[in-house]
């Protein structure tokens, strides 16, 4: 075979015939991306075909220079192993070694034909899974609280308080300043209607009944939801990654009575404190708007609102307020318990449990809405 010789002292093959008879392939030159160029492409075209007979004796041992390219180069000709005869310089074995340590790529997945039905068939296995572990952290908790009820000294009161201080007091400007904001809109947008029909003082009756019986309830869980729901799953997830729950577990010390137990409590004391005050925020700037686009005073807009607005309908949002409060925080802790040792699956864990959270909010209130929907309407 003649030289292939190029330019800047490129590699070199030369094909010859050893003494006992076989083939033999000697490469000299520098084998660098920078000596190779433009000849690339068809020197690695080259060595295939060189590379096709198995009894081929690879001699490189003339090779002066050799990178990672050159290596690949040639490790792609070889199918990524090393051909049984081959000889070359001590200093270039380690591209080799390191190109002998990666691993080979997974074989492609055949395309499944059935996934109309193993799609939604999974999805159904996943949702069962989570209800069925839903359910005996519910009763795992129940259990604790019967008891602490026994054993009052042994209520986590420290981890309560904290919980109640993050998820409540910490919560109040978020939820103080959307509640404002959504009463000035709802305010506006029905003043506007109701201006066309000369029914101005009706606008206390919808800011009253929608504000208490609805929107300050879903509106308050759907903030705590994304802000304290994902900050408890974080939490776990983050105690799951640097082990301190399995330190927990070695030390006797269970998950639901000092983790999860102070997270359900604390939400479902606070929750209806932030539904009474994101509702009340939000009639405050309903009563603004008001003022300013109909003329209603705010003492006209005070008096008449108890008269308008039943008190059931305030009962009927703080109740909403406890059992969405303590289903964010069952769902939250449901979640970072699930959660794997890295980082990955700690960010999908908190994505998934604000959805879900968000979505259990919204199913309860259409729940309450259905169960109550004579309560509290004149």
């Amino acid at each position: 075979m003649p030289e292939n010789e190029g330019s800047n002292s490129s590699i070199v093959l030369r094909r010859v015939t050893g003494d006992d008879g076989a083939p033999r392939l000697t490469i000299t030159g520098s084998c660098t991306l920078a000596a190779l160029g433009k000849r690339l492409q068809p020197l690695s075209a080259e060595l295939n075909n060189e590379a096709a007979n198995p009894e081929l004796r690879w001699d490189l041992t003339g090779v002066r220079q050799m990178d990672d390219a050159g290596a690949v180069l040639l490790w792609r000709a070889w199918g990524n192993q090393r051909p049984r005869h081959l000889r070359l310089r001590r200093e270039h074995e380690r591209l080799f070694d390191r190109l002998e340590k990666i691993p080979a790529p997974p074989a492609p997945v055949p395309r499944d034909l059935l996934w109309p039905i193993t799609v939604p068939g999974n999805a159904v296995f996943l949702l069962w899974e989570h209800l069925t572990c839903l359910i005996i952290l519910s009763g795992q908790l129940l259990l604790d609280s019967i008891y602490l009820a026994g054993h009052p000294a042994q209520i986590p009161w420290r981890e309560i308080s904290a919980n109640l201080y993050r998820t409540g007091a910490q919560a109040l400007g978020i939820t103080a300043l959307v509640g404002f904001l959504i009463g000035i809109v709802l305010s506006y947008l029905s003043s506007k209607q109701l201006q066309m029909f000369g029914a101005d003082i009706f606008i206390i009756n919808i800011l009253g009944i929608s504000i208490v019986r609805e929107l300050g309830p879903v509106l308050a869980a759907i903030l705590v939801a994304g802000r304290s729901g994902s900050s408890m799953t974080a939490q776990l997830g983050v105690m799951r990654v640097t082990e301190e729950l399995d330190a927990l577990t070695v030390m006797g010390i269970p998950h639901s009575l000092r983790l999860v137990l102070p997270k359900v409590m604390a939400l479902g004391i606070a929750m209806p404190l932030v539904v009474l005050w994101t509702s009340a925020i939000a009639l405050i700037g309903g009563m603004v708007a008001a003022e300013i686009q109909l003329g209603l005073g705010y003492q006209f807009f005070l008096s008449k609102l108890p008269d308008v607005v039943p008190l059931a309908n305030l009962w009927l949002g703080l109740g909403k307020g406890v059992v969405c409060g303590m289903a964010i925080a069952l769902i939250s802790c449901h979640f970072g318990l699930r959660i794997k040792s890295n980082t990955e699956s700690l960010g999908e864990g908190t994505t998934n449990s604000v959805v879900t959270s968000i979505t259990v909010v919204i199913i309860i209130d259409a729940i309450f809405a259905v169960v109550f929907s004579n309560v509290g309407i004149r």
